[in-house]
C-alpha cells in the first residue's frame, strides 16, 4: 500500500476504535452496546491488518492472543451473572448495582458492565475468525 493509505489508515482506525468505545459505554443509553460497539472495534484492527499487512501487529499464524481475550471475557461475564445470585442470593444476572439518575452515563447498574465485557469478546472473536481467514488463505497461496 502506499504511504497516503498507510497515514490515511492510522488516523481512520484510530477514530473507528474511539468510536467503537463511545458505542459500547453508551448502550444502555442509546442504540448499540457490546455486541455493535464490539464489531466496530474488529473492523478498527482489520482495517489496519488490511492497510499495513498481518506483519504490523506482529500477528503469526496462531491468533492465541485474541482468543485469551475472549476467553477471559467471557468469564468476567459469567462471573457478573454468578454475582447477582451471591450477591441477593435470589437471581442469576441480577442487576444488583444502585441503578442512579436516569438517562445518565451511570445510571444502569451492572449493565454497562456487561455491555464492555461482551464488547470485548465480541472483538476478539470477530478477529480471530478474520485471522482465521487471513491464514487459511495464506496456507492455500504456499
Amino acid at each position: 500500500m502506499t504511504m497516503i493509505v498507510k497515514k490515511t489508515t492510522q488516523l481512520i482506525a484510530g477514530l473507528i476504535f474511539l468510536y467503537g468505545i463511545y458505542v459500547i459505554i453508551h448502550g444502555h443509553l442509546t442504540p448499540g452496546g457490546g455486541f455493535a460497539g464490539g464489531v466496530i472495534i474488529a473492523g478498527s484492527f482489520i482495517l489496519l491488518i488490511l492497510a499495513f499487512g498481518s506483519d504490523f501487529l506482529r500477528l503469526t499464524r496462531e491468533e492465541a492472543g485474541s482468543t485469551l481475550y475472549e476467553n477471559l471475557a467471557i468469564l468476567i461475564v459469567v462471573f457478573l451473572a454468578v454475582s447477582g445470585l451471591l450477591a441477593t442470593g435470589k437471581i442469576f444476572f441480577l442487576n444488583w448495582i444502585p441503578k442512579g439518575t436516569p438517562g445518565e452515563l451511570v445510571s444502569a447498574g451492572i449493565l454497562p458492565l456487561y455491555n464492555i465485557f461482551v464488547g470485548i469478546e465480541v472483538a476478539a472473536s470477530v478477529l480471530t475468525i478474520f485471522l482465521a481467514l487471513v491464514i487459511f488463505k495464506e496456507e492455500l497461496a504456499e
